[in-house]
């Protein structure tokens, strides 16, 4: 194995981090970049919202891109644009161009099925099932790392520029790594599906934009249901139109192949629970309890290092063990672990949650859950997909994941701002914390039915004992898996 393809796992678990890092850099400082510019709360929430819609639109053109003119290039492309934007970021006080340069970050979204891709592309396949759990891993490792770096930066009321410097150097680590990447030819032939693009970003804008906007609009607001309709009718148009392409942007198959819809649909489950476990224990753990009765009046800084960082920091153990998971008992079995871990730890959070130790244990096994599930989900997708859809369909479950993530921010949001406790600083009552965690548990459970009655079985990885033994990304010697004799 030369030295290039050697760097494919340690780069696209490098950038992988780097998307996840990237998406929760910004999230504790929407306040201070509202303060800092002199705008409303809604105009600063666009700093989140314009990046996500952004992400909506390019991630299958990016996974696409990647299969029609090879990762490599493609990803090195997404890199630029990112660190460009990151600089932009980090040297305006104009919330337009700050806009501009948080949609240019949005291109990082489209990372992740590119490393999955090349994953796929450069390591033998007794490796690949282990490779894709780690990398996989890194989207719970990141999101823990960007709320960590943010407290230590905006400790003692640190410049948010801060933040945009470091993502630019960090691109730039990536930069270096990603051109040392062996250069092959593109997965996949044809043409760039642009009409199909184009409905597709506008069905997924349609309907994130009352997802992210709807507790500031108010969601009995009557812009809510009309987009969501919309939403509706243009993302069924698309199905329409990609069944009467000669090179869609999406397959059909790939839209009703029942394996595919269950991926999504947990990959959707596992977003929710991510977004939702961050936000509520954020909430819960930065309430005083002098005024709320209730919580540890924790800082930021605190919340990030004692209650949040123990569970996205194991996503270097728990990654490798759900590749393990995957290689013994297969993609479908993995889910509902993940699912059934993250209900027992949402309703462990709804019981318990009186203890700085609870709150941990809480949220440790609902990231786990989100790291297994996540492991689970690129075998499973490229058990069931051509090597020339690989980008396309994580792009697919990338979008479902960030869909849940709208959902979960959405929903936690709009929970605990009804009928707070009075004071200079409304703050959620005990009990609408209590039914977010409440909510996460049933999810989980029918995310756990859904998966184990609709999945099929999926294909076992067939390894030789020489394999197993040398799978030195699994570490999974003396696994009792299916054997090639």
């Amino acid at each position: 194995m030369s030295f290039r393809t050697r760097l494919a796992l340690p780069v696209a678990s490098y950038v992988v981090l780097l998307v996840s890092a990237l998406q929760t850099l910004v999230v504790p400082v929407v306040a201070d970049i509202r303060a800092d510019l002199d705008v409303t709360t809604s105009a600063a929430g666009w700093v989140v919202t314009a990046n996500l819609l952004a992400a909506a639109v390019l991630t299958p053109l990016l996974g696409r891109l990647g299969d029609l003119y090879g990762r490599r290039t493609v990803m090195l492309g997404v890199l630029t644009a990112v660190l460009l934007g990151s600089v932009l970021a980090a040297t305006t006080s104009s919330l337009p161009l700050l806009l501009v340069g948080r949609i240019a970050q949005a291109a990082s979204f489209g990372l992740f099925p590119l490393a999955i891709g090349v994953l796929r592309e450069e390591l033998p396949p007794h490796r690949l099932t282990g490779a894709m759990a780690l990398v996989s891993g890194m989207l719970s490792v990141g999101a823990g790392f960007g709320l960590v770096i943010t407290g230590l930066l905006m400790r003692e009321g640190g410049d948010y520029h801060r933040l945009f410097w470091l993502a630019a150097a960090l691109t730039v680590i990536g930069l270096a790594g990603a051109w040392l990447l062996p250069a092959r030819p593109a997965a996949a032939t044809g043409t760039l599906d642009w009409a199909g693009a184009g409905l597709l970003g506008l069905g997924l804008v349609l309907l994130l934009l009352p997802l992210a906007e709807g507790n500031g609009w108010g969601w009995g607001s009557a812009r809510v249901p009309i987009l969501l309709a919309a939403a509706a009718v243009v993302l069924t148009g698309f199905v329409l139109f990609e069944r009467r392409v000669t090179h869609p942007l999406v397959s059909t198959r790939m839209l009703s192949h029942r394996p595919i819809v269950v991926a999504n649909a947990a990959g959707l489950f596992l977003g929710f629970a991510m977004f939702a476990v961050f936000l509520a224990v954020s909430a819960l753990v930065q309430t005083p309890p002098a005024v709320a009765g209730y919580g540890f009046g924790a800082s930021v800084l605190a919340t990030s290092l004692i209650y949040l960082l123990p569970g996205t920091a194991s996503g270097v153990i728990t990654a490798p063990l759900g590749g393990r998971l995957v290689a013994r008992f297969g993609a479908k079995a993995t889910l509902v672990i993940a699912a059934v871990l993250a209900g027992a730890g949402f309703a462990w959070l709804a019981v318990l949650h009186a203890a700085t130790w609870e709150v941990i244990v809480g949220a440790l096994a609902v990231n786990t859950a989100a790291t297994f599930g996540y492991a689970a989900l690129p075998a499973l997708l490229i058990a069931h997909v051509e090597p020339a859809e690989t980008g396309v369909a994580n792009s697919v479950n990338s979008i479902a994941r960030s869909v849940g993530m709208s959902l979960g921010t959405a929903f936690v949001v709009t929970m605990m701002t009804r009928n707070p406790i009075p004071g200079p600083l409304p703050l959620p009552r005990e009990s609408q914390l209590v039914a977010v965690f409440a909510a996460g548990a049933v999810l989980a459970a029918i995310a756990a039915v859904t998966v184990g009655l609709l999945l099929p079985h999926g294909r076992q990885p067939k390894l030789t004992v020489a394999e197993v033994e040398t799978d030195d990304v699994l570490g999974a010697a003396g696994l009792d898996v299916p054997v090639r004799r």
